[in-house]
Protein backbone atom coordinates (compact mmCIF):
# COMPACT_ATOMS: atom_id res chain seq x y z
CA UNK A 1 0.00 0.00 0.00
CA UNK A 2 1.37 3.42 -0.78
CA UNK A 3 2.35 5.63 1.65
CA UNK A 4 2.34 9.31 1.29
CA UNK A 5 3.57 12.01 4.12
CA UNK A 6 1.61 15.12 4.25
CA UNK A 7 3.36 18.05 5.48
CA UNK A 8 0.93 21.31 6.87
CA UNK A 9 1.82 24.96 7.75
CA UNK A 10 -0.23 27.13 9.94
CA UNK A 11 0.73 30.30 9.71
CA UNK A 12 2.47 32.54 12.77
CA UNK A 13 -0.41 35.20 12.73
CA UNK A 14 -2.26 35.88 16.01
CA UNK A 15 -5.11 33.04 16.48
CA UNK A 16 -3.54 31.28 13.44
CA UNK A 17 -3.84 28.08 14.96
CA UNK A 18 -7.20 25.98 14.66
CA UNK A 19 -8.93 22.93 17.19
CA UNK A 20 -11.21 21.76 14.65
CA UNK A 21 -10.79 18.51 12.70
CA UNK A 22 -9.00 18.57 9.95
CA UNK A 23 -9.39 16.48 7.05
CA UNK A 24 -7.17 15.43 3.96
CA UNK A 25 -8.53 14.08 0.63
CA UNK A 26 -5.38 12.96 -2.52
CA UNK A 27 -6.68 13.49 -6.00
CA UNK A 28 -4.39 11.51 -8.51
CA UNK A 29 -4.42 10.75 -12.39
CA UNK A 30 -5.17 7.54 -11.38
CA UNK A 31 -7.83 7.74 -8.52
CA UNK A 32 -8.64 9.56 -5.59
CA UNK A 33 -8.19 8.49 -1.71
CA UNK A 34 -10.60 8.33 1.19
CA UNK A 35 -10.67 11.32 3.28
CA UNK A 36 -8.16 11.34 5.73
CA UNK A 37 -8.09 12.69 9.41
CA UNK A 38 -5.16 14.64 9.95
CA UNK A 39 -4.73 13.95 14.07
CA UNK A 40 -2.06 12.90 16.34
CA UNK A 41 -3.02 11.15 19.55
CA UNK A 42 -2.05 13.36 22.66
CA UNK A 43 -0.67 16.19 20.63
CA UNK A 44 -2.12 19.22 19.56
CA UNK A 45 -1.99 19.63 16.00
CA UNK A 46 -2.28 23.15 13.98
CA UNK A 47 -1.15 25.66 16.71
CA UNK A 48 0.14 29.09 15.49
CA UNK A 49 3.46 28.84 13.28
CA UNK A 50 3.98 25.00 13.88
CA UNK A 51 4.72 22.49 11.23
CA UNK A 52 3.45 19.19 11.53
CA UNK A 53 3.48 16.05 9.39
CA UNK A 54 1.38 12.99 9.20
CA UNK A 55 1.56 9.56 7.18
CA UNK A 56 -1.44 8.82 4.92
CA UNK A 57 -1.74 5.42 3.50
CA UNK A 58 -3.77 4.92 0.91
CA UNK A 59 -5.16 1.61 -1.07
CA UNK A 60 -3.63 1.63 -4.33
CA UNK A 61 -1.64 3.57 -6.48
CA UNK A 62 -3.24 7.42 -6.61
CA UNK A 63 -0.56 8.54 -9.72
CA UNK A 64 0.76 11.63 -10.21
CA UNK A 65 -1.00 13.75 -7.38
CA UNK A 66 -3.11 17.03 -9.34
CA UNK A 67 -4.91 18.26 -6.65
CA UNK A 68 -5.43 18.29 -2.74
CA UNK A 69 -8.84 18.72 -0.72
CA UNK A 70 -8.56 20.08 2.93
CA UNK A 71 -11.69 20.24 5.18
CA UNK A 72 -12.03 22.08 7.90
CA UNK A 73 -14.83 20.97 10.34
CA UNK A 74 -15.74 22.11 13.93
CA UNK A 75 -14.64 20.53 16.77
CA UNK A 76 -16.27 22.74 19.77
CA UNK A 77 -16.64 26.01 18.83
CA UNK A 78 -15.94 28.03 15.55
CA UNK A 79 -12.43 28.42 14.86
CA UNK A 80 -10.43 30.07 11.56
CA UNK A 81 -7.27 28.73 10.82
CA UNK A 82 -4.71 30.40 8.78
CA UNK A 83 -2.97 27.44 6.02
CA UNK A 84 0.33 28.60 4.77
CA UNK A 85 1.16 25.45 2.42
CA UNK A 86 0.98 21.69 2.38
CA UNK A 87 3.26 19.03 0.83
CA UNK A 88 2.96 15.86 -0.25
CA UNK A 89 6.21 13.32 -0.19
CA UNK A 90 5.08 10.97 -3.03
CA UNK A 91 6.09 7.22 -2.56
CA UNK A 92 8.97 7.42 -5.11
CA UNK A 93 10.14 10.17 -3.33
CA UNK A 94 8.85 13.49 -5.08
CA UNK A 95 7.85 16.35 -3.04
CA UNK A 96 5.03 18.65 -4.25
CA UNK A 97 3.91 22.21 -3.22
CA UNK A 98 -0.06 23.25 -2.46
CA UNK A 99 0.35 26.72 -1.44
CA UNK A 100 -2.42 28.27 0.33
CA UNK A 101 -2.10 31.46 2.45
CA UNK A 102 -5.22 32.20 3.39
CA UNK A 103 -7.68 31.94 6.57
CA UNK A 104 -10.18 28.98 6.36
CA UNK A 105 -13.36 29.90 8.29
CA UNK A 106 -16.26 27.95 9.05
CA UNK A 107 -16.65 24.50 7.82
CA UNK A 108 -15.01 24.39 4.29
CA UNK A 109 -13.49 22.68 2.12
CA UNK A 110 -10.87 24.37 0.08
CA UNK A 111 -9.27 22.26 -3.14
CA UNK A 112 -5.38 23.27 -3.65
CA UNK A 113 -3.62 22.36 -6.97
CA UNK A 114 0.75 22.01 -6.73
CA UNK A 115 2.06 25.24 -7.10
Amino acid sequence: MPAYTVTVATGSQWFAGTDDYVYLTLQGTAGCSERHLLDKPFYNDFERGAVDSYDVTVEEDLGEIQLIKIEKRKYWYQDDWYLKYVTVKTPVGDYLEFPCYRWITDEKEVVLRDG
